[in-house]
This record gives C-alpha cells, sequence and structure tokens, in this order.
C-alpha cells in the first residue's frame, strides 16, 4: 500500500518524509487555507520534499475551467504533481481531456462505488473515496472500500483506489485488509500507527538491561 500524506503543513512532510515510507502527498483548499501560504509556493515546497505524487486541486467548477486551471498548474509546478479534480460530470469530462494530454490526475469527493468506476473509465490515475465522511452521516465507509475494491477485481482498471478522509487507524489497517492501493492520512494517524505500548516497553527493558551490562563491564 502506499502511504501518502494529507496536509500542506511542510513541517510535517519534512517529518514523516524522514522516517523513509512516504509515497505521495494530497492536498485541498481547506489545507492550503489553514497553512496560510500560497497555495504555488507552499505545493511547490511539498514536491521538493517528497518526489512521489504531490495533489493540487482546481477551484473552477466548469470543465473549461477545471482544464485551464489543471494545465496551468501541470506546465508551472513540479513534474510529480498531479491535478485533483471533483467527481462531478464536468468534473470527469475533464479528466477525460487530462488524461489525454498525458497528466495525471485524482478524482476526489467519491462517495459510491459507481462514482468511482466512472471517474476511473475517464482515465483517473487515483479515485478518492471518503471514508470519515460516510461514517459522519451514520453509515460505515469501509462498506464503501469493500464494494469499490470488489469492483476492481472484476474489471481491469488501472486507476489506483486511494481511501481518504481517513480519521482513525482503524481504517488503514481495514483499508490495508481490504487491498486498497493507496491511503491518505493526517501526521497524527502515522503517529499512531507506528505508536505501540508494547514497542515502547521491549525498547525500555534492552535499555535498562544494556545499563547493567555496561555498569558490570566497568566494575
Amino acid at each position: 500500500m502506499e502511504f501518502f500524506l494529507d496536509t500542506a503543513d511542510v513541517d510535517e512532510i519534512r517529518e514523516i518524509a524522514g522516517w523513509g515510507i512516504l509515497d505521495g502527498v494530497t492536498t485541498n483548499p481547506s489545507l492550503i487555507k489553514k497553512s496560510g501560504r500560497d497555495f504555488k509556493e507552499t505545493v511547490r515546497e511539498i514536491a521538493s520534499i517528497c518526489s512521489g505524487p504531490i495533489s493540487a486541486e482546481v477551484t473552477a467548477l466548469d470543465t473549461y475551467g477545471m482544464v485551464e486551471q489543471g494545465r496551468e498548474l501541470k506546465a508551472e509546478l513540479p513534474e510529480n504533481v498531479i491535478i485533483k479534480i471533483p467527481c462531478t460530470p464536468e468534473g470527469l469530462t475533464a479528466t477525460k481531456i487530462l488524461t489525454e494530454d498525458g497528466i495525471d490526475t485524482n478524482v476526489t469527493l467519491i462517495f459510491s462505488a459507481s462514482q468511482a468506476l466512472m471517474a476511473a473509465k475517464a482515465g483517473a490515475t487515483y479515485v478518492s473515496p471518503f471514508i470519515g465522511r460516510i461514517d459522519d452521516t451514520g453509515h460505515d465507509g469501509m462498506e464503501l472500500i469493500a464494494e469499490i475494491m470488489n469492483t476492481w477485481a472484476n474489471y481491469n482498471l488501472e486507476s489506483k483506489v486511494l481511501a481518504a478522509s481517513i480519521r482513525h487507524p482503524t481504517h488503514v489497517l481495514q483499508c490495508m485488509q481490504l487491498g486498497a492501493h493507496t491511503a491518505t492520512m493526517p501526521a497524527k494517524i502515522f503517529r499512531q500507527l507506528m505508536k505501540h505500548p508494547l514497542t515502547d516497553r521491549g525498547l525500555d527493558s534492552f535499555m535498562q538491561d544494556w545499563a547493567e551490562v555496561k555498569k558490570a563491564g566497568n566494575a
């Protein structure tokens, strides 16, 4: 599974990239606003830290505007930047056009298996179903991932399933078990995935034993 970081905070990106496991970064207008920085400047810096796909989202709602923004972003930003597009009829048309231009895309705000399949047919490099937002409505977001992965198993699809809106480590574990290709998550979830009390306890025990070995050697 590819591990993507969902943030526009470059300090967080440097931290997780330093672990040697970061495959890409997703951003959106809300994350850019939270960073308080210029959009293109931020994406350029992110792309310099992580060599994997960096999602930069269009803000136009019409096909022409999405295509123009997508082409502009691809021309002005580093090579590893891909274009994030909403899953709407206009977005699918824009995805098809940009794909024919040789531009990789991430179709976002997917909430059904049919939307995911249509985005894949339009040529999306990634399709991004939102787990947490479905959970917020009282339904099980992981059922959507299961439906999509079952659909992918029936067809020869090149698009990768990028699980998004991840709220806790169990979401990631379930995505791994269901075979999702990619998961994008906040830095907090990365840290939680790494943390385990038995690891900490074992390391403390090893260090205490080693201290005693060194003490005995100096006796």
